[in-house]
């Protein structure tokens, strides 16, 4: 049995919370804390945790498909200013859900107190921001100054598990399966690896799961989706500054494709 059916059997033992439950917590303006870790131990981390955590369920589906497209600028102004270390920074991105059909146009924050914060509207899927009055109203009151220069550069797929704790103050989504893809359709697919992200209310909320991953040594580091997808179909000069990472997601490559081959 390969992993991903590992991950549904156990995802099908915990218990089910609902979309409404799981949304009287919007965590719109929270704290983040994301962990990367080979997707061939996502089982038995599962397995450690089903008792402490409940699982999103909507129509009897647990493992929901998402797409995404981001934007930036001409010269990746989003993009340089993650690499570069700005406190401040943004990203813009459509957001559909596949399992209901809803896309979302959001613009993420990551203020200067490493809080992320976001806002977003229903709307469908534009290349032009500006080809409807709410997108382009919605975009001008939170990028002003950007609003013209913005235009799609990746897309990314995957499929996310969301769990929540006891309270549902705190969140935990696991991103797996990760496919980016640029405008003229190449691809770069990441099988191997899975994208951990606690979300809390505040820093001072005390969550016991990154204790539970330490188990498995397993650490918070960060990590975007967006500008790792970027470095992977652009060759841009400050994409060496991922190099790190890269070497990291080469190893959990490789841990992956021993395991599976074993």
């Amino acid at each position: 049995m390969g992993h991903q059916e590992q991950i549904a059997d156990i995802i099908s033992l915990f218990t089910p919370v609902s979309l409404k439950e799981i949304n009287e917590a919007s965590l719109m303006d929270r704290v983040d804390v994301k962990f990367i870790v080979s997707a061939d131990r996502l089982p038995v981390i599962f397995s450690s945790i089903v008792r402490n955590f409940s699982v999103l369920e909507i129509e009897k589906t647990r493992i929901f498909p998402y797409e995404s497209t981001y934007f930036d600028t001409d010269d990746f102004l989003f993009f340089n200013q993650h690499m570069t270390g700005k406190l401040e920074r943004f990203k813009v991105r459509y957001r559909k859900y596949l399992t209901t059909g809803t896309t979302f146009l959001e613009v993420k924050k990551t203020t200067n107190k490493k809080r992320t914060v976001k806002w977003r509207i229903n709307s469908d899927y534009r290349t032009d921001l500006h080809s409807d009055a709410e997108p382009s109203e919605f975009i001008i009151k939170h990028l002003p100054k950007l609003s013209l220069s913005l235009k799609p550069v990746i897309h990314s797929k995957f499929n996310r598990i969301t769990l929540a704790g006891p309270n549902l103050n705190e969140r935990i989504t696991i991103d797996t399966d990760l496919t980016f893809s640029d405008l003229d359709g190449n691809e770069e697919k990441l099988p191997f690896i899975s994208i951990i992200e606690l979300k809390k209310e505040r820093s001072g909320f005390k969550s016991d799961f990154p204790g539970l991953l330490r188990n498995f040594s397993v650490y918070p580091g960060s990590f975007s989706k967006y500008c790792y997808g970027t470095a992977l179909l652009n060759d841009l000069p400050r994409k060496n500054l991922l190099k790190s990472k890269i070497l990291l997601i080469n190893k959990l490559k490789n841990d992956y494709y021993r395991s599976v081959s074993a």
